[in-house]
């Protein structure tokens, strides 16, 4: 085998070994949502506004055992879903999972990414979450689903961060260097592993940091492995980051978790140094945010392939003649206090509060502003949080 395939092989055994997520099987829809995986709010996420349509294809690029693949069926109603992944085991799961809890609009391939040409068509919204770093050759994996990814189409990333994963760094090490010739018997692995755990002392910077982070899921054997004996990983910083996502052709939309990515959460204090900042080019500004907050465990973030349409909303008059509905992706409403697309806590005003029992999908902007005593600047807001979404007259 050439060294790409003895690495898919290795991971293969991995997954096949601890299926991954282990997450329970239930006998009805998961709770809640994560709105990455929300056809609507994702869309309006990256664009601005509605998507002209629902019934798309989605496929779920390294899908594992099935749980995003299953909110990815529940929460886009009439999309259809394509679940692939190199492991059997993960597979046979994802399959038992989806039927058991009525996700019947979704098909499974055995599949590399590096193979995903086989598949007929283009999808409209790819899903590759903790994937590509595992493979033996990123670039030429996301390469393989930009292919597959239709014009206007969204692409949500997940990977790995180089920085706030540092200490899950040396106990790979250390595992793979006392197992030796037996690295790749991954039980052997997960129990070198909670030895280690075990014998070390409690201040290890280690143990801290498994403890403070970590500890809550990997005490399943599942987590454990795919954290600390997995046989292919590839951490990233800002900068080579960017490598990858200039490789793809795609256009970078932005990370899906925003808040993280602004300056003033850390420099708030010294507004002087947020103002010689904005001298830098955005991938510079990441790099000193990640550099002035090395816990960055992750990037998430969207691609897309263009022609991709945005609005900003700037014109009013386009504004007050579009249609607005509620964000699927909020709870607690109706009341003015309630979550948004992000779990964050929203406290209304009565007359946002008032806007919003409005947003039926069939009045206006317009329309609405007549009989509440909201405007336009309040109507944006509650674009800006995402609140609502909008479909152009």
């Amino acid at each position: 085998m050439s060294d790409s395939q003895t690495v898919s092989a290795a991971v293969a055994k991995l997954y096949n070994t601890y299926p991954f997520p282990p997450e329970a099987l239930l006998d009805e829809p998961p709770p809640g949502y994560n709105w990455r995986w929300n056809w609507l709010a994702a869309h309006n996420f990256c664009t601005g506004q509605k998507p002209r349509k629902q019934d798309i294809r989605i496929l779920d690029a390294g899908c594992g055992t099935g749980v995003g693949t299953e909110y990815l069926v529940h929460l886009n109603p009439q999309a259809s879903v394509v679940g692939i992944d190199l492991s059997t085991g993960a597979l046979t799961i994802a399959k038992e999972r989806c039927q058991r809890s009525g996700a019947n609009r979704v098909e499974f391939h055995h599949l590399s990414l590096f193979d995903v040409e086989q598949l007929p068509g283009e999808f409209d919204l790819i899903n590759c979450v903790g994937v590509l770093h595992h493979t033996p050759d990123p670039i030429r994996g996301i390469q393989a689903l930009a292919k597959k990814l239709a014009p206007g189409g969204l692409m949500h990333i997940f990977v790995y961060g180089e920085l706030g994963r540092w200490e899950i760094q040396l106990m790979q090490k250390a595992i793979a260097l006392i197992q030796g010739d037996k690295k790749g018997d991954y039980r052997d692995g997960v129990q070198v592993g909670r030895q280690i755990f075990a014998s070390l002392p409690e201040n290890n910077r280690i143990v801290k940091y498994d403890k403070q982070r970590w500890s809550l899921e990997n005490h399943k054997d599942e987590n454990f492995a795919d954290m600390y004996v997995h046989p292919q990983e590839i951490d990233y910083n800002i900068e080579t980051l960017f490598e990858l996502i200039d490789a793809s052709g795609l256009e970078f939309i932005g990370f899906s978790n925003p808040s993280f990515w602004d300056l003033e959460r850390l420099l708030g204090k010294a507004p002087e140094l947020v103002e010689r900042a904005k001298d830098l080019s955005e991938r510079q500004l990441y790099r000193l945010i990640e550099l002035l907050d090395p816990e960055v465990t992750h990037y998430e973030f969207f691609l897309g392939r263009p022609p991709l349409i945005k609005a900003d909303w700037t014109d009013d008059k386009a504004l007050l003649t579009a249609t607005p509905e509620l964000n699927p992706c909020i709870q607690g409403f109706p009341s003015q206090c309630l979550f948004n697309y992000d779990y964050h806590i929203v406290n209304l005003s009565v007359a946002e509060f008032e806007f919003m029992q409005k947003c039926d999908s069939n009045s206006t902007v317009a329309e609405i502003l007549a009989g509440v005593e909201l405007g336009l600047d309040g109507v944006k807001t509650l674009l800006q949080q995402q609140l609502i979404l909008l479909t152009p007259a």
